[in-house]
Formats: C-alpha cells, sequence, structure tokens
C-alpha cells in the first residue's frame, strides 16, 4: 500500500472544514446502518458550527490490530513470529528441547503450547524477543513481516488486513483524524510495518514491551531490548496506554474482543460526540465465524447502542 504524502495533505487540510464529499470513501462497506453510523458521525465532527463539531487537535482514532486491522486465526500473527523464533535460536539452546513450552514448538504440538495458556506465550516472547538492539529487532522483524506466510491462506501476513478497515483508516485521515493502533502486540513488532500497510507511523503505535536499557558498544549509542516485560497493553492496560503514549482521550475507536473493553469504555465515556465499534466475525467463508473472547463486549456495545460490523453483511470483500 503506497502512500502518496501530498494528496494525503491535501485531503487532511480538506477535512478540517467539513467531511470529504465525491466517491464513496468506503467502497468495500455494503450501503446500511453501520456504514452509515461511520459517515455520519464523521460528518457530524467535521462540519464546523455544528453541535458535535470537534477541532482536528482532537480527532484522535484508536484501533486494536489482531481481529480488528488483520487476522488473528489460526493463531496471533506475533505468536507465529515468536514460534519461528524459538526455531530459528533453538540450536543455541539445546536444553529447550526439554523445557516447555519450548519443547511444544519443536515438536510442533500447537496443543500443549495453547495448554500453556499466557505464562507459556509471555516465556516465549522474553526468549525470542530480547537479546539484540532495538535496531537488530527492527530488521529481524522486517525481514520476517516480508517472507512468513499465513499457514491457510499462503498470503504474507501483511495481506491479511482487512481491505474495509484500510478504507476507514484512509477515509479517516482524509477527515483530520490522526489514527493509532493500540494493541496487546509487541509495539516494536508493530513499527517496522504499520506505516507501509496501514499508513500509520510508529509514533502512533502503541503497544506491550519488553524493557529496554541503553549501553555504549564499540562507542556507538544503543538500546538493548531485555527478557522482562515492561508493560501490557490490553484491557484495562489499554486505555492507561492511550494516556501514556497519546495523551488525548479518543472520540473514535475500534475492537474486536473483551481485551479491547476498556479501551471502547474509555472512548465512549468521554464527552460530545463518540464512536465506539466492535468487529463481530461472522464469516466462516471468506475469513473465519467466531464469538471468542468478546461476550462482555458485546453485550456491552448492544446496551451502550455501539456500532458492531457483521463481518459477512456488511463487507462487500475482506482483504486486499
Amino acid at each position: 500500500m503506497h502512500r502518496i504524502p501530498a494528496a494525503i495533505g491535501l485531503l487532511a487540510l480538506l477535512g478540517a472544514s467539513g467531511a470529504v464529499q465525491g466517491a464513496d470513501p468506503l467502497p468495500s462497506w455494503n450501503d446500511g446502518k453501520t456504514k452509515q453510523a461511520i459517515t455520519e458521525f464523521v460528518e457530524a465532527v467535521t462540519t464546523p458550527g455544528g453541535a458535535d463539531f470537534v477541532p482536528p487537535a482532537e480527532r484522535i482514532a484508536v484501533f486494536d490490530n489482531d481481529g480488528t486491522l488483520w487476522a488473528e486465526k489460526p493463531m496471533y500473527f506475533q505468536l507465529a513470529f515468536a514460534v519461528d523464533r524459538v526455531k530459528a535460536l533453538a540450536p543455541g539452546h539445546p536444553e529447550w528441547k526439554e523445557e516447555q513450552p519450548f519443547e511444544a514448538v519443536l515438536e510442533g504440538d500447537m496443543k500443549a503450547l495453547a495448554a500453556g495458556g499466557h505464562k507459556a506465550i509471555l516465556q516465549l516472547v522474553t526468549a525470542t524477543h530480547a537479546g539484540n538492539t532495538t535496531e537488530e529487532f527492527a530488521g529481524i522483524v522486517e525481514t520476517w513481516i516480508g517472507t512468513a506466510r499465513h499457514p491457510e491462506t499462503g498470503r504474507l501476513y501483511t495481506e491479511m488486513v482487512y481491505q474495509p478497515m484500510l478504507e476507514l483508516l484512509t477515509y479517516l485521515r482524509a477527515n483530520g483524524f490522526k489514527t493509532f493502533i493500540v494493541s496487546g502486540g509487541g509495539i516494536e513488532f508493530m513499527r517496522p510495518w504499520t506505516e507501509r500497510v496501514y499508513g500509520i507511523p510508529p509514533e502512533q503505535v502503541v503497544g506491550s514491551s519488553i524493557e529496554t536499557r541503553f549501553e555504549m558498544r564499540d562507542g556507538e549509542p544503543v538500546l538493548v531490548r531485555l527478557p522482562k516485560i515492561s508493560f501490557i497493553d490490553d484491557r484495562e492496560g489499554k486505555p492507561v496506554g492511550i494516556n501514556l503514549h497519546i495523551g488525548r482521550r479518543p472520540i473514535f475507536t475500534f475492537g474486536n474482543s473483551d481485551g479491547d473493553l476498556e479501551m471502547l469504555q474509555w472512548t465512549a465515556a468521554g464527552e460530545g460526540a463518540r464512536f465506539a465499534g466492535l468487529v463481530h466475525h461472522t464469516d466462516g467463508a471468506r475469513e473465519y465465524a467466531y464469538d471468542g473472547d468478546s461476550a462482555k463486549a458485546r453485550a456491552e456495545a448492544e446496551a451502550g447502542g455501539w456500532t458492531v460490523v457483521d463481518m459477512k453483511e456488511d463487507w462487500k470483500t475482506i482483504y486486499p
């Protein structure tokens, strides 16, 4: 996905004085109440003099990543990255052959890995995402994201993004919004590629992180990644991460699970016009049909009048 800075800048300026008009900005969205809710909200907050007008500086939109901007099945894509890293690093760690969760990964036993829950995933992350500089890690991520493929579709993982959401990101930016990712995924796993794929620069990515330390190596200053979790940007951590990294309460947000509930609540509770959206995975033919860990979020969406995307009904296409 290539960006044209001059054109985007012009659209952003136009967005400061009313919603951008012209061709359908969301062509992959079927006409209906979901699409209408989005466009009506954008028009309301960008119309000068309107009761719900919001100055451009306050038009903050935040999006979960896994299951909201790209797919998350059959496993989180960063977990697939960690699994591949275990295999790559295994020759230097013979002890992993008899140590869980590494043994499960090396034997291809995903059921055993899943049984380890979040603790096992954190062990994999701390073991495979640390010990290098931030620049070295970014290079590792860029190599993997440019070559690794989804086990079921054969697509690059960056081709498993949702076309309707790409259009929504562009539409919001054209109307003066600043778009952020707020994800439970690793902040430095996402930053190397989000600008190329989503048009979201690294400074507008909020995520989980491990500790880093400043060092001088061969006379050069570096940041070294340490095998210790610093911050988990999930559930109640998401509003905390928004406050820490962004400093403004969003007026627009999208998630897909209970892991996003607090972010949705935090956004919806602010003063003035607010938009809270939830992606519901209902399309087993083109994507995946599942409820997953989303019962609380969907119940609150219904009670609070949030917008729920029915992927099967609302999206003409799924992937680019």
